[in-house]
């Protein structure tokens, strides 16, 4: 019986992930031709140039940031070095779209900075434009690359100074070692790093709306919300998660077989000193990086709530914070328990198929949140319509449609895997014997869980919750597209003031998100230089 209910629980935990998805991938079945000569003639091609442009454009960025910076961290001692090896994790804090409305506020010509240059060196023009493709593209890779910078700093410092020593040994510089030698062994962790980057930049929203930018998301959220047309949002969601699908296959094709032993801890530890010049060329190329993504913008947002203090910080900012607060808290108690769950039942059963339903039921977080929103809210419509009969409801009556059940739903199956890693490396960490201890003196079912489990998970759970909690604070496209009617967050509130170019006004909410999210990065950051010190 107690098999059959942990069964039950990893087919629900699949059938949440499932059901939105197949509800997306019918789309593509469900073939209308006036929608798609629509789309053909005035929406597809545009879409395909610009997400082709962002994913090659941003890829190159993230890339030559993430590892350049890497590289010169994990390998080399220079000023500042320790600062900057946890340090350049800090954008990860700042949501894509923050730094985006920051960077066109300081650089548009009425910013601060081609005001500068008119007033004092006789710039008229000020500044090239930044609103185009381009500055969106460096805006995205500015936010993505700390992903290839954290994965190919591993690899880089688990190489230690091997790299260097066989590229010596024939007779090669450290550039060409670095070229060479370097990135091919961390290849596989770069191309990880990258494509979660794209995988990113393929589902952000708030970035490209900033950007007035069309893409699939904004297309997606025009064609429910402009349009009114929830068939062309459902055939658009098809069209992104395919091209989602294929990127993560291209991404384990890429990593083929390739491995590597890591280094002793000596050999981690070995780094060479830079000298000269080169040290602090190393200084303000990485300072460079840190400034422009996250240190340049955070005083920019200090300086508009400075402006705009007295005419902002009121009661709705307050209603706000607390709509931001409870449901993030709501979805990260309730994330957590289900990720406990499905790592317990995966656990118990040790099947491959518990495996399976286990990497099935984590899928949704490579998912776009425009497409799990459509995906979600189409088939919990039609059970409410069915409610709403069956109930003898008046017509356009509603009992889960524009609540914040809908919201909560899509936030779980999104972020799921968030929590669920963090509760999976707790419970490897809790040996079987202690398990078996318990059963033998009597302690089994829910019993064990509350007394053996939980007291010995709750550093991970409490990792779980924070993750989830910054992650639906900084939530965008879901929280746009399922919240009831009237009911804003911080983020709603800075995607009505930036589309209104009010950029000053959204400074505030913004900088609360922007702290909420440097709790668990300066965490995570200090634990991990800890551990490469």
């Amino acid at each position: 019986m107690k098999h059959l209910l942990l069964r039950l629980w990893l087919g629900l935990c699949v059938a949440a992930m499932l059901i939105p998805l197949g509800v997306i991938l019918a789309a593509l079945g469900e073939f209308d031709a006036e929608i798609w000569d629509f789309l053909l003639e005035f929406q597809l091609p545009e879409l395909l140039k610009n997400t082709a442009f962002l994913l090659i454009s941003v890829g190159i960025g993230v890339i030559w940031l993430g590892t350049t910076s890497a590289w010169l961290t994990a390998m080399y001692d220079f000023p500042l070095r320790r600062f900057f090896f946890w340090g350049l994790m800090l954008p990860l804090a700042m949501p894509a779209y923050v730094l985006a409305f920051t960077q066109l506020g300081l650089f548009d010509y009425t910013g601060p900075v081609s005001t500068f240059l008119r007033d004092n060196w006789g710039w008229e023009q000020g500044l090239p434009d930044i609103r185009n493709r381009w500055g969106l593209a460096a805006v995205m890779s500015l936010t993505f690359y700390p992903y290839v910078y954290l994965l190919s700093r591993n690899a880089f410092g688990s190489m230690g100074q091997r790299a260097l020593e066989v590229g010596a040994s024939f007779g090669l510089s450290p550039a060409q070692s670095f070229w060479r030698v370097a990135l091919p062994m961390a290849r596989p962790w770069i191309a990880g790093g990258t494509v979660l980057a794209l995988m990113e930049t393929l589902a952000d929203f708030g970035t490209v709306s900033v950007f007035s930018y069309d893409t699939f998301t904004t297309a997606i959220y025009q064609a429910w919300f402009d349009f009114f047309s929830l068939q062309t949002a459902k055939q658009l969601a098809a069209l992104l998660i395919t091209a989602v699908f294929v990127l993560l296959a291209l991404e384990q094709l890429s990593r083929g077989g390739r491995r590597f032993t890591q280094a002793g801890k000596a050999q981690q530890q070995r780094r060479k000193a830079l000298s000269g010049s080169r040290k602090w060329l190393a200084t303000l190329y990485c300072a460079l990086i840190l400034i422009a993504a996250f240190i340049l913008p955070l005083l920019q947002l200090l300086a508009w709530i400075q402006q705009t203090w007295h005419s902002h910080f009121n009661e709705a900012l307050w209603l706000h914070i607390w709509h931001s607060l409870i449901i993030s808290l709501a979805a990260a108690v309730v994330t957590a328990a289900v990720a406990l769950l499905l790592a317990l039942a995966k656990r118990i059963l040790h099947t491959k198929g518990a495996a399976l339903a286990a990497r099935i039921a984590t899928l949704g977080y490579g998912i776009p949140g425009t497409v799990l929103a459509v995906g979600v809210f189409v088939p919990l419509a039609w059970a409410d319509n069915h409610l709403v009969a069956w109930l003898g409801l008046p017509e356009g009556s509603a009992v889960i449609k524009g609540t914040l059940w809908v919201m909560l739903a899509a936030y779980i199956i999104r972020f799921l895997a968030v929590a669920y890693s963090s509760a999976e490396a707790g419970l490897e960490r809790i040996g079987r014997s202690q398990e078996e201890a318990a059963h033998s003196l009597g302690v089994t079912g829910w019993r064990m869980v509350r007394r053996i489990h939980l007291p010995l998970l709750k550093g991970a759970l409490g990792t779980a919750m924070l993750m989830v909690f910054v992650d639906v604070m900084k939530e965008m496209p879901i929280t746009l597209m399922t919240r009831p009617y009237d009911w804003d967050t911080l983020a709603t509130r800075i995607y009505t003031f930036t589309t209104e170019g009010q950029y000053d006004y959204a400074a505030l909410p913004a900088l609360v998100m922007v702290i909420t999210g440097l709790i668990p990065v300066i965490l995570f950051s200090r634990l991990d230089e800890k551990k490469h010190a």
